[in-house]
């Protein structure tokens, strides 16, 4: 059977206006004001809900484009690829809207789903200050009251905690029955960012993705009705693992789109800047690197593409491929952002250049929606036969 390489026309044009959108939206100065007073681009973004590329996967019945992961990694690629801080921005408002299209009813998608296919934001909560790769260790609780449930408890690192619409909480409805059990208990929830007891505080001082809203989020006694428990009481903690083997081929992605802007921004550099000289790009040590690194971009770019086409095919994704999607195209991503800066020099370390965005922007890729020792745990114990997450 022949393998394709390609994408499709349709694909295609969906790549072209994306990086067309980018290229002509994406201006330094909105990347440069955005990065240094940490603001996230609220007219950027409705320009861009307005052509629908943050929602190209959310299905036509919900206001989306109907596609699938592998267009929507297009879209992350070519965004990240022109500047990652607002590439982000544009797409992580549908972040979580996955768990809601395989668990949630009719009712949930219907309300909120369309709702962030015609430009709201939502945000999913799973991450807490003694909670981060453990995913199975929450300590916020849901308590039902009547028709009711109650949510107390803390979340931090909460992509859209302050400026979401609403927000995906993860919390323990059941007691714990041992650490080996931990897992069982666990439910999601629709949290409405202005029910009372919700508070959020938007962390400020990150490294890089600045561009991006993140928050620590307080929950005390927020009420939510019993129809915005999504999908089965007790099964949260699968359907977050369900979402991290979808998520991460989207994060490898951006990651392959940080790692090609980078090394086009050095290309660009070293055919400018002279020493001793000449070019920099005369130079054999550097033309060797330079090969070196669009060789793992190209092998990190077909592995996550690998992974999303696997998705398609079967219908669920193989989270053996997407932890390596995931982990690979992070590290090249911060490989290559590396060597781009060290080849700018002492220019690379002032941020008016926009490798120094794209250095502090990478590293990220190699901790969020798993860190990478973790995307080598799981490739362990599939590789091992090793049963648990």
């Amino acid at each position: 059977m022949a393998i394709s390489f390609q994408f499709t026309e349709e694909q295609e044009d969906i790549r072209k206006a994306a990086r067309e959108f980018a290229e002509k939206e994406f201006t330094s100065e909105l990347a440069l004001e955005c990065d240094r007073d940490e603001k996230f681009p609220s007219e950027l973004y409705r320009k861009c809900a307005e052509l629908g590329f943050h929602a190209v996967s959310i299905p036509e019945e919900y206001g989306g484009g109907g596609y699938g992961p592998i267009e929507q990694m297009i879209v992350m690629e070519e965004f990240s690829a022109v500047n990652p801080g607002l590439g982000l921005a544009c797409l992580i408002p549908t972040f979580g809207v996955e768990i809601l299209l395989l668990h949630g009813t009719e009712e949930q998608k219907e309300e909120y789903v369309t709702k962030i296919a015609k430009g709201g934001i939502m945000g999913m909560a799973n991450t807490e200050p003694d909670a981060g790769s453990d995913s199975a260790g929450i300590k916020t609780r849901a308590i039902k009251d009547g028709d009711e449930w109650v949510l107390n408890g803390t979340k931090q690192f909460i992509s859209n905690g302050s400026i979401a619409d609403f927000i995906l909480v993860t919390a323990r409805t059941r007691d714990v029955e041992s650490f080996d059990t931990r897992h069982r208990g666990i439910s999601y929830f629709i949290v409405e960012t202005d029910r009372d007891g919700y508070k959020a505080d938007k962390i400020k001082g990150k490294m890089g993705i600045r561009a991006t809203d993140t928050a620590e989020v307080s929950l005390n006694n927020v009420r939510v009705p019993e129809s915005n428990l999504v999908g089965e009481e007790g099964k949260g903690f699968y359907y977050m693992m369900e979402f991290f083997d979808i998520s991460r081929v989207w994060v490898a992605a951006q990651a392959v789109g940080i790692a090609r802007g980078a090394l086009d921004l050095v290309i660009d550099y070293v055919r400018q800047r002279k020493a001793f000289g000449v070019p920099l790009a005369g130079f054999q040590y550097i033309q060797f690197k330079i090969a070196e690194l669009a060789t793992k971009i190209e092998a990190a770019r077909t592995l996550s593409y690998r992974a999303a086409s696997i998705q398609v095919e079967t219908g669920k994704p193989d989270n053996t491929l997407s932890a390596m999607a995931k982990w690979y195209a992070g590290e090249v991503a911060v490989e290559t952002a590396n060597w781009a800066l060290q080849f700018h020099g002492g220019y690379g370390y002032i941020d008016e250049y926009p490798v120094n965005q794209f250095y502090r922007d990478a590293k990220i890729t190699e901790i969020y929606e798993g860190a990478k020792e973790i995307e080598k745990l799981i490739i362990a114990r599939n590789l091992f036969g090793i049963k648990g997450r």
